[in-house]
């Protein structure tokens, strides 16, 4: 039988070699190859800067440490964020351990984001708008929100935007990738996602204060926001700078709390080699999506097929049950499961359906009808570029075998 992952990474010859030229180079903390990694990332969304952390979820939290403590933002302590109720849940989880409120809006039921439409008629509705500081989409599944909608109710209402890009490396919103579309975006480099390095995540952005800021929280919050520490090979500049007396060190001085995000070259070197296949990635993601709804068209009314859109870079295939009560969820991810093709939920609706948010579920339930049925009954299984044709067939043919028996 054969076992369809819903991610994998396989190390090519490339991703071999950028590992024993780190492990050569004798300098396993972030280096050259996380500076290369960073400029080529920069390049690759379209942005002035981007800046290497240890995961997307350090990526949230340092985004948004960034903007409570840049003196031109609106996003002070206590403040709300309108964001996404059905995603990965370290979203959510990054605006409450940074002293924020998810606010959530339903979504768009075809492309599981939030759109300008829900934004705008909770927005109109609540006395207490000037609590509002953020706006928080997120691209799910490779499919980007209406960013320009969102943007435009941000502006009217003097709130900033702060996309989560982390599943959709290399998405093209209009022209412009995703990650270049709001004052600064986060993307995670899981092993699943379209671009891979194990765990990795970044920023991106155009705002030198941001990044700025960034680079300090993720050490500690140390004065030193040098791109990567030189002092050993040219001497540190705020130290040739500084005028007292003290033996001052900005690597071993303080002016803000931050955390340990800093990453490995390891997993840069890694990332950098996948970025160099980018457009390859994305496109066999996008090949493999168009195979697989030509021939699972035939369920259509009962199963909703990922839109195949050739500016979309997918993390993964989503399908939505449309009529649960014939196929439960359950029962066609055990009977796919059982064939060998991993599956999973499409993450389930925060406030109402994840234990961790269950002190909103009262406040919630009810309002936001297309988050909860696709917490219920969406999931997803793989479209990614080391698939080949037998493996896509073997897909097609357990969908065949399985629809035969539930409908």
């Amino acid at each position: 039988m054969r076992i369809i992952h819903v991610g994998d990474f396989i190390l090519e010859k490339d991703e071999k070699s950028a590992v024993n030229e780190v492990l050569d180079s004798g300098r396993l903390s972030e280096g050259k190859k996380v500076r290369e990694f960073e400029l080529a990332l920069a390049e690759f969304i379209g942005t002035k800067y981007a800046i290497a952390v240890s995961s997307g979820t350090s990526a949230l939290i340092a985004g948004l440490t960034a903007l409570l403590y840049s003196q031109n933002s609106p996003v002070k302590p206590g403040t709300n964020v309108i964001t996404a109720p059905v995603t990965y849940i370290s979203t959510s989880s990054a605006i409450v351990k940074t002293g924020l409120n998810p606010v959530f809006v339903d979504i768009d039921r075809r492309y599981f984001g939030i759109t300008p439409e829900s934004i705008k008629e909770h927005l109109e509705t609540v006395d207490d708008v000037e609590r509002y500081s953020l706006i928080l989409p997120v691209h799910l599944m490779g499919y980007p929100c209406d960013m320009d909608g969102i943007n435009k109710i941000a502006k009217k209402y003097g709130m900033q935007t702060f996309e989560d890009s982390a599943q959709a490396h290399g998405t093209i919103y209009k022209g412009r990738k995703t990650g270049s579309l709001s004052l600064l975006a986060d993307f995670s480099f899981y092993i699943a996602h379209n671009i891979q390095a194990g765990e990795l995540g970044a920023i991106t952005t155009d705002s030198y204060d941001i990044i700025r800021l960034v680079k300090k929280i993720k050490a500690n919050g140390r004065m030193c926001d040098c791109p990567i520490c030189t002092r050993a090979e040219t001497g540190c500049p705020k130290i040739k700078s500084y005028e007292g007396d003290d033996d001052f060190d900005p690597r071993f001085t303080h002016d803000m709390i931050g955390y340990n995000f800093k990453t490995m070259e390891f997993q840069a070197a890694l990332g950098l080699s996948q970025l160099k296949k980018a457009d390859w990635i994305t496109r066999r993601r996008q090949e493999n999506v168009r195979y697989l709804n030509e021939n699972l068209e035939k369920y259509s009314d009962m199963l909703q097929l990922p839109e195949y859109l050739d500016t979309v870079s997918y993390l993964a295939y989503p399908i939505v049950i449309n009529k649960p009560e014939k196929i439960p969820r359950k029962k066609l991810r055990t009977s796919l499961e059982k064939m060998g093709v991993e599956t999973r939920p499409l993450f389930g609706c925060i406030p109402t359906q994840q234990p961790a948010y269950g002190y909103l579920k009262n406040e919630y339930e009810g309002r936001l009808p297309n988050a909860e049925y696709i917490g219920l009954n969406a999931f997803y299984i793989g479209c990614h570029q080391y698939l080949d044709q037998g493996d896509l067939d073997y897909m097609i043919q357990a969908f065949n075998t399985i629809m035969k028996d539930l409908r």
